[in-house]
């Protein structure tokens, strides 16, 4: 009897593991969801629609895109909804343009690009977008859902490529799974440290059913029990596709999870901050973050005195003229500082990583991400109090905390002697003359002195605009553009024209190297099609000035470096712009020509000043590795 019993047992289980495995087979093919969500077969409408519904709802109002057969719905869909479609020549500049939006909105910046090298095209200014810590998604087509890893038109593994590059990464498989999926990306791209997200739409889940059933439907089934199973097999992954499709879905965002500092660590910095002596604060893109309005940063920083160096995104958060911005010597005032505040600065390269700092100063930092708050403080440096959280916020609680304390007054008023002392060297240096052509800080200073209050600066190159951020002065917060940490060339074109589309009452400029032009010199052509005015300053010396500098003395040659004096201006012209030629002959009248092309830009023409500039000393010793 025991045996029988334990035959039953044995009977039970398989029994139970063969339900359970008909069960979860049920659920994999969609079936059990079949059964309560209905397929319509006659509808219209396409997943696209749902894409656009989403998007329209958080408040996107531009898409980025280079067009491809894998991506219209969207495309066409969102126009539908009003938002406004931009297609740019290149995918990288549909992606950059999304960054700039990001930036300057504080909502996520999209775009949209078709599958395989679409999407490959991307990858550079996506990784950008996630060093810079900007929101960003990134919409790709791809190959159909039973077609994906079988040889279809431009298929490949596109989510490990992404992964490594963005915070979340999804393909979609059913047309039900767009909206939530999309509400999730969109949240998690601003949550925490904020950067790109990814989702893959396989063609067949944006197309509508009558098109998809007719592409993807069994068109002469195989006779026998196996071509009976694997019609019914590709019929029902057809009717699961789009079961449930149209259902009302919740499109609204989603809560967005922002680290804060706690209140003893708030009172803590307080307590430093109100004994410090030689306090300097050192900001950096991300204290420009939402939600803490950069008006409000402006006006704490303001409260507490302190001088302060600006980088990133928030150079111009202290206006043109502010006693407490500090431009010049930053290296010494970080010697004689005895507190520091890193507010969303990181000690990388950009601060030697860390070895600029004063060992026996105090030093406060703030950074939404864990790793970048400590890097290197295993090594070079110490903080005294390390704060995941929000640098805006973090700032505008520690002066309200501090509310009557400010910083001493001969401080800051010494390093801005300091700094006056070196801007008047620059401007000295300025007026001499270079062996041949326009001297590039004299054409800098002309511009800064001549473009509007309103404007915004975007920097895109290597020598020319490593002299400009010593002389170009952004008017007011959020008013610069540059790459970040990853030093990107090509920057300009993508940049430019998301930052016009926010900003289309402000000026624009683009300062290119004549070397970093080339990457996205075609898109005079979507400024020209998309009526987006925009002024470029090239400065043309015919080389890769930044790499020429070091490696011509050090290894002897100048290989690779050397460029032409080429026409860009003719360039500007072919695609619908106005192009100027500026050489030696020109410096008499550079101020008018600069008007002349101030006043094209407002006549709706994106003008390229093709500015020809000599060699001068004033960045011997700085990086380019």
């Amino acid at each position: 009897m025991e045996s029988f019993g334990a035959i039953g047992t044995v009977l039970g289980c398989s029994a139970g593991i063969a339900v359970g495995g008909l069960v979860f087979a049920a659920y994999k093919l969609g079936l059990l969801y079949q059964l309560l969500h209905k397929t319509e077969t006659k509808s219209p409408r396409h997943g696209g629609e749902s894409v656009a519904e989403v998007l329209r709802a958080h408040g996107v109002k531009y898409v980025f895109t280079l067009v491809g057969g894998h991506i219209s719905p969207i495309l066409v869909a969102c126009e539908k909804v009003g938002i406004r479609i931009v297609d740019t020549r290149h995918e990288a500049t549909a992606v950059f343009a999304a960054d700039a939006v990001a930036r300057l909105s504080g909502t996520v910046g999209v775009a949209a690009v078709t599958a395989g090298p679409g999407l490959t095209n991307t990858v550079t200014a996506v990784k950008n977008a996630q060093m810079a810590e900007s929101p960003l998604l990134l919409i790709g087509g791809a190959a159909g859902t039973l077609l994906q890893g079988r040889g279809a038109l431009q298929d490949i593994d596109q989510m490990s490529l992404f992964k490594p590059l963005c915070k979340f990464c999804a393909s979609i498989r059913t047309i039900r799974e767009i909206v939530p999926t999309v509400r999730k990306a969109l949240a998690i791209a601003q949550s925490g440290t904020p950067g790109p997200v990814f989702i893959e739409f396989p063609i067949d889940t944006l197309y509508p059913f009558h098109l998809v059933s007719k592409e993807f439907g069994v068109k002469n089934p195989p006779k026998g029990l196996m071509g009976k199973i694997v019609t019914w097999y590709l019929n029902n992954h057809l009717v699961n596709l789009f079961a449930g499709a149209w259902e009302t879905r919740d499109v609204s965002p989603l809560p967005v999870d922002i680290p804060q500092a706690t209140d003893d660590q708030v009172q803590k910095c307080i307590e430093l901050v109100s004994r410090a002596k030689k306090p300097v604060i050192l900001l950096g893109s991300q204290a420009t973050l939402p939600p803490t309005p950069v008006d409000d940063i402006r006006k704490a920083l303001e409260d507490l005195g302190i001088p302060c160096f600006l980088g990133g995104m928030s150079r111009g958060m202290l206006g043109k003229d502010s006693p407490i911005h500090i431009r010049q010597n930053r290296r010494d005032a970080l010697k004689e500082a005895d507190l520091v505040i890193l507010a969303g600065t990181v000690c990388d390269f950009r601060l030697s990583y860390g070895r600029v700092l004063n060992r026996r100063s105090k030093i406060i930092a703030v950074n939404r991400d864990k790793t970048q708050l400590l890097k290197n403080s295993d090594m070079f440096w110490k903080p005294t109090a390390a704060i995941q959280g929000d640098a805006g916020t973090f700032l505008v609680r520690l002066s309200k905390g501090l509310k009557g304390h400010r910083c001493p007054e001969e401080w800051p008023q010494s390093l801005k002697a300091g700094d006056m002392t070196k801007e008047n060297a620059n401007r000295a240096k300025a007026d001499e003359k270079t062996e041949h052509h326009l001297n590039p800080l004299k054409v800098l200073h002309r511009v800064d002195e001549l473009m509007s209050e309103d404007s915004i600066i975007v920097a895109d190159g290597g020598d020319f605009v490593g002299s400009a951020a010593y002389i170009m002065r952004p008017r007011g917060p959020m008013r610069w553009l540059d790459p970040g940490a990853f030093g990107t060339l090509g920057v300009g074109g993508g940049f430019a024209l998301g930052a016009k589309l926010c900003r289309p009452e402000s000026e624009v400029w683009i300062v290119y190297g004549d070397g970093s032009l080339g990457y996205s010199v075609a898109e005079f052509d979507t400024f020209t099609r998309h009526k987006t005015p925009v002024i470029a300053v090239v400065g043309n010396d015919a080389c890769w000035s930044q790499i020429s500098r070091e490696q011509v003395p050090i290894l002897g040659s100048n290989v690779a470096c050397g460029l032409a004096f080429t026409d860009y201006h003719i360039v500007a012209d072919g695609y619908g712009g106005k192009g100027y030629l500026i050489g030696r002959g020109d410096e008499d009248r550079l101020s008018d020509i600069i008007r002349q092309a101030q006043k094209e830009t407002q006549e709706g023409k994106a003008v390229l000043l093709n500015v020809l500039i000599g060699k001068t000393n004033f960045r011997e010793g700085s990086i380019s590795v």
